[in-house]
Formats: C-alpha cells, structure tokens, sequence
C-alpha cells in the first residue's frame, strides 16, 4: 500500500507589502513608550497616577501664573518651578522606569523582540526617548502655561513677551536636563529586576541616599569640599548645572567648580546609557 501526500492550499500569502525598517520599529516602541507613561491603552488604575501627578504640577503653574498676574515683583521663574517639584518628578521617575522596561523582563516579552530585526541599540533608544519625552512633558506643558499667563497679564508689551520667552527657553533647556539625566538613571535601576516595586524602591534610594552625603559635605571646613558637594547627589548636580549655565539661584556657593557639574552631569548620563546598552546587547545575545 503505496502512501501519498496531499497539499492543502489553505491561504496563506507571503506578505509583499513595504518592508519600513528599524526608523518605523524605533518609532513605534517610542510611541507605545509615550502613550504608557501616561497610562494610554492601559486599565484606569494605570492613569490614576501619572495624571494626578501631571494635574499637581498643572494646578502649581496656574497657581503661579495667578500670583504674578496680581504681583508684577513676584519673582519664581521656569527654572525654579523645576526644583521645587524635585521629589514629585522623582517618584513619577520612579514609576514610569519600571512601566517601561520591567515589565517586558517580567513578561518575557524581550526574547521576542529581539527574535525581530531588532537591536539592542534600537530598543534603548526608543525606551529612553520614550521616557525623556514624558518627563519633559510634565514640566514643559506647566511652564508654558506660566508663560501663557504672564505674557497676556504683562504691562511691557511685546518687549514683556519678549523677557518671557527668553527666559521660558532656558527653562525648557533645564527641564531637558532633568529628563535626561533621571531618565538614564532610572532606566539603568529598572533594567536590572522585573519586579517593579523592588525597581522603583531602587530608584527611590538612590536619592535618598545621596541627598543626606551633600548636608555631610557642606558641613566640612574645606570650602574646596563645600563647592563640590553637589557632585555627590543627582538631584544637587543638576542645580549646580543650573546654576552654572543658566544663572539659577540655589543657595550654593560653586566657586570656580561649575563647568566640573556641567561635566560630571554629561558622564553620568553617558555612562548609565553605556551600562543599559551593555544590559541589552547581553539579554539579545541569549
């Protein structure tokens, strides 16, 4: 008895539509990323707090922005609004980190990501640009706000606009900084765990212990020691960059040691990009 194979023609087509490539892959985890960090395509639970977070720092820049309608010398500018919400954006950090990359640990959804024309590269580019963009829309779109309402109440005219906006831009510029710098740390914390808690704890206690070694510092007798102190904390290295480039005021004497936060900021951010590659180029060669 002779046996004979039979093929069935069930449908199935190759697909020959446009091949898009990484730029459209890159684009799209960006995008997922963005719309996460808001809680976008996510249970209700998942929105309440990036949005209560986002509605805090809206309500500030209204409140803000009333006050120096009625108060021409009320004097809180862009930069400053950004350090008096430091802790608040830290826990946002805090949250949003683990969103984004530790769930795909824990899911096990990394193995199939990168069983696609997907690179290590590609997909920290779009979970930190994803991360960076949220960050910065939390405290761009206030101060926008506080520009809006400061440059309809002001009595200069155009040129009252005009002082508004050229100190709007350096206030965006440190918000950028912010989101870079909180996003590289927090990213590299997150990558290491699937558990989201121990991530965000992780987050959390790098600032806590940080912030307590620069009250330490500053106590010592050595001006030299008391200048750099702010090298010791994230959150102190971006107001002394601050301070360095932009002019702030945070209450610390930096002496002759401003560009040396302006460096250590840019080899931080730099360093903990390397390490999260490093991360992923080793879970994609699994």
């Amino acid at each position: 008895m002779s046996e004979t194979g039979v093929i069935h023609d069930i449908g199935y087509q190759r697909y020959e539509g446009p091949r898009l490539g990484r730029a459209a892959t890159i684009t799209a985890l960006y995008g997922h990323g963005v719309r996460a960090a808001f809680g976008f395509g996510r249970s209700a639970k998942a929105k309440i707090f990036p949005w209560l977070v986002a509605g805090i720092t809206v309500l500030v820049a209204v409140i803000i922005a009333a006050v120096k309608s009625q108060v021409p010398d009320f004097e809180f500018g862009y930069v400053e609004f950004d350090d008096s919400l430091s802790w608040l954006i830290i826990f946002f950090v805090a949250i949003l980190a683990p969103t984004l990359v530790s769930r795909d640990i824990r899911a096990g959804t990394l193995p199939l990501y990168f069983s696609r024309p997907l690179r290590a590269a590609d997909y920290v580019i779009a979970k930190f640009l994803a991360m960076v963009t949220a960050v910065w829309l939390l405290l761009g779109v206030p101060q926008l706000i506080m520009f809006l309402g400061a440059a309809f109440t002001t009595e200069k005219g155009l040129s009252g606009v005009w002082d508004e906006v050229r100190e709007l831009v350096p206030g965006w510029t440190y918000s950028l900084l912010w989101a870079l710098l909180f996003t590289s740390i927090g990213l590299l914390v997150a990558s290491l765990t699937g558990k989201q808690a121990f991530a965000a704890g992780g987050i959390v206690a790098i600032f806590l212990v940080t912030t307590p070694v620069v009250g330490v510092l500053t106590q010592l007798p050595s001006s030299a020691a008391n200048q750099m102190a702010g090298l010791a904390s994230p959150m102190t290295l971006i107001s002394g960059v601050g301070s360095w480039a932009l002019g702030s005021d945070i209450g610390m004497d930096l002496g002759r040691y401003g560009p040396i936060y302006g460096i250590e900021a840019f080899c931080l951010i730099a360093a903990c990009l390397l390490l999260l590659l490093a991360r992923y180029r080793k879970v994609a060669a699994l």
